[in-house]
């Protein structure tokens, strides 16, 4: 409840309203509120990791990552599990982030505890309520098509909150899941042979106990999906430690965190918490300025092993943290394509084994690169294999423009089986033919060892474009 001054009795009810308004979206934006609101489902998500301390506590991202302590998750990966997949009528399975990167510790853990959270007086995420069910029933269909011995007794329902999807929903997308398993099965994905199906089990704070498992004592490998935040109609709600509560907080964070990233504050928690309202810009501001002054510890590239680590993925962040690809450079066979949407200092290099190119954003980025990115970039990756170099392709943020050239370059340099076949053009005919079906196959390949690869479309559109229009057929490549 906000109360008004009793002269705002005599404003219109319209600028009451905008008044009223205007002071929950402020509240709702409060870093204080915010950050308080995060520690306190903070412990819930704790309560359910001491309830499962055997199962990988693993946020589904972005989300997430604010409720989930890095020192518990550690070097697992996240989720990533959209909402937009399971909204109403849009229900899909997407095999560009099929999240199989997760059935492996699954199968090691016997079980699985995903975190996110939900915003609006929504007791849980589509992402959890839909998109996981959907995912869980077509990973179990795909397994039993790709392991015909998994026939009697194994589970291909489809599960869902029953509170929160409707049956009609239920029943609409349950039609949808064997042409989803389908495509699946018929990827270049690689699925395990679990021993159980899957299952989703949701857990919110309103829930009244923790279901027990054990291992093999249940005919199913739960997937626990934990909603963090309490469910507030309104959204927001006033607490007595002096702040408003949030409803998933951890949302949209560029919109209230001033640069606070989950890691940041995970790093300087106690810290940051225990800070007075009047305080806590400065200490975040402080923090933040150290952290970009630090840097954290950069990723190492991935290597796509389907074609033996010859080409790898990386962001530009990745390499400058290592000090940058002159002194990675130090290792004889690897070389280095930079793609950067805007000209940084260290992104220049004069070293033969780097090509740095830029390229702008929008639209006339978008023939920039056609025309003049792509050509370079073949014509460098071309000489640095022939000449046994592996070749690391970085961008931005190592998921859109490194990952559309590296489709590219496996389409162009590698036959289907992932054996490079040199670079002259006499070879073009053993290199895999490029139809939209075989260019998905290769994001495939990258997808399976870098999940958060994820080009935009007009990347794809791109990539399309130049390996299946005459117009931009490669040219002669010979060294």
């Amino acid at each position: 409840m906000y109360t008004l001054a009793s002269s705002s009795l005599d404003i219109p009810n319209t600028q009451r309203n905008n008044y009223a308004f205007s002071q929950i979206r402020k509240e709702s934006l409060d870093l204080y509120n915010r950050l308080h609101s995060i520690e306190k489902d903070i412990h819930f998500v704790n309560q359910v990791h001491d309830a499962y301390p055997q199962f990988p506590l693993i946020p589904n991202l972005r989300c997430g990552a604010w409720y989930t302590d890095p020192a518990i998750v550690q070097d697992q990966p996240g989720a990533y599990f959209k909402s937009t997949d399971g909204h109403t009528s849009n229900w899909t399975f997407n095999l560009r982030r099929p999240n199989l990167h997760l059935l492996p510790l699954i199968v090691t853990h016997d079980g699985i505890v995903l975190v996110d959270s939900t915003r609006s007086g929504k007791r849980i995420p589509d992402a959890l309520s839909k998109t996981v069910p959907i995912w869980c029933a077509v990973v179990n269909r795909a397994i039993r098509l790709r392991y015909p011995n998994k026939v009697d007794n194994w589970d291909i329902a489809l599960y869902t909150p029953p509170t929160v999807v409707s049956k009609n929903e239920h029943n609409e997308i349950e039609n949808l899941l064997d042409n989803w398993a389908k495509d699946l099965q018929e990827s270049s994905y690689s699925l395990p042979e679990l021993q159980r199906p899957l299952r989703p089990i949701w857990l919110t704070p309103a829930s009244s106990g923790f279901p027990h498992f054990s291992n093999n004592s249940q005919p199913f490998i739960p997937v626990v999906c934990v909603s963090a935040s309490e469910c507030i109609e309104e959204g927001t709600d006033r607490r007595s430690g002096g702040y408003v509560y949030i409803q998933g907080s951890g949302d949209d964070h560029e919109l209230w965190g001033m640069g606070l990233t989950p890691n940041i504050f995970w790093r300087d928690r106690d810290a940051i918490l225990s800070a007075d309202r009047s305080e806590i810009v400065t200490i975040v501001t402080t923090r933040v300025v150290d952290a970009k002054n630090k840097e954290g510890v950069a990723r190492k590239p991935t290597g796509i092993r389907k074609v033996g680590q010859r080409l790898l993925v990386c962001s530009i962040s990745d390499l400058a943290d290592k000090g940058g690809p002159s002194h990675i450079c130090s290792e004889a066979d690897m070389a280095f394509l930079i793609i950067a949407t805007r000209r940084e200092e260290g992104t220049i290099v004069e070293d033969p084994r780097v090509l740095s190119l830029v390229t702008p954003e929008g639209k006339k980025g978008h023939v920039h690169f056609l025309q003049h990115i792509v050509p370079q970039a073949l014509a460098f990756i071309g000489r640095q294999l022939t000449q046994g170099a592996r070749v690391c392709v970085a961008c931005d943020d190592g998921k859109d423009l490194s990952v559309g050239i590296t489709v590219i370059a496996l389409q162009r340099f590698f036959d289907d089986e992932g054996n490079f076949i040199g670079s002259s053009t006499r070879n073009l005919g053993a290199c895999i033919r490029p139809f939209r079906k075989t260019i998905r196959k290769l994001l495939e390949w990258i997808i399976a060892d870098r999940p958060e690869a994820n080009p935009s479309r007009s990347t794809l559109k791109r990539v399309n474009e130049f390996l299946m229009s005459p117009a931009f057929v490669p040219p002669i490549l010979d060294y």
